[in-house]
């Protein structure tokens, strides 16, 4: 069983809808029961970094998640602000990230050069890989996935670094370290790209 994490910040119906489709059962919990007994996590995610992690705090989910990701190893997925939320820390807020990934998150410039670029930055935008991953079994050697975020993620260790894009700067639009993945994109909106990287995500790890 999946267990998609509840922590009221949306698209948590999108990626339910799309895990059905590829025919995979999938709970929408933050029941921390339920998610011990999960054999695949997706820490899914929009808005705020700061009121994700209260929310994770105030629903008693950091010892479970933190148990099940880092000790048991149990196949982790953050979508979006999921995938945000396992860095270090962001620019947008205050309070200290998971700390999964040795990363910081950051806003995008507005303007570089003289360039103006509009935040957030949205659409379809194929994504370079750095390295070689289980994720990316039967996907093209030029994935396009569909982005909507107005702070990216910047990895330290160069060895987490899965996808890398350009915006009004570089940035690392997915890491991925032993059992935890983060994707900064949307694979539940980004058609069968989305759900051959969710199929991977659940058949081969």
């Amino acid at each position: 069983m999946v267990a998609i994490i509840d922590y009221e910040a949306g698209n948590i119906g999108s990626i339910h809808n799309m895990l059905r489709k590829i025919g995979v059962a999938s709970q929408i919990t933050a029941n921390p029961e339920v998610i011990e007994k999960a054999k695949h996590i997706i820490l899914p995610g929009v808005g705020a970094f700061d009121y994700g992690m209260q929310k994770l705090s105030d629903l008693g989910l950091l010892e479970i998640l933190r148990k099940k990701v880092l000790y048991d190893k149990t196949p982790t997925l953050g979508i979006c602000l999921g995938a945000q939320l396992m860095c270090n820390k962001s620019e947008e807020g205050i309070l200290p990230g998971l700390g999964w990934i040795d990363a910081a998150v950051k806003k995008f410039p507005t303007q570089i050069n003289g360039t103006r670029y509009t935040v957030p930055h949205m659409g379809w935008e194929i994504v370079t890989k750095v390295k070689s991953s289980n994720i990316l079994r039967s996907l093209p050697e030029s994935p396009r996935f569909y982005f909507v975020h107005s702070y990216y993620m910047e990895c330290f260790n160069e060895d987490d670094k899965l996808f890398t894009n350009q915006y009004s700067v570089a940035f690392d639009s997915a890491f991925e370290r032993g059992n935890i993945i983060g994707v900064q994109f949307h694979p539940e909106k980004s058609h069968n790209f989305g759900k051959q990287l969710l199929r991977n995500f659940i058949e081969l790890y």
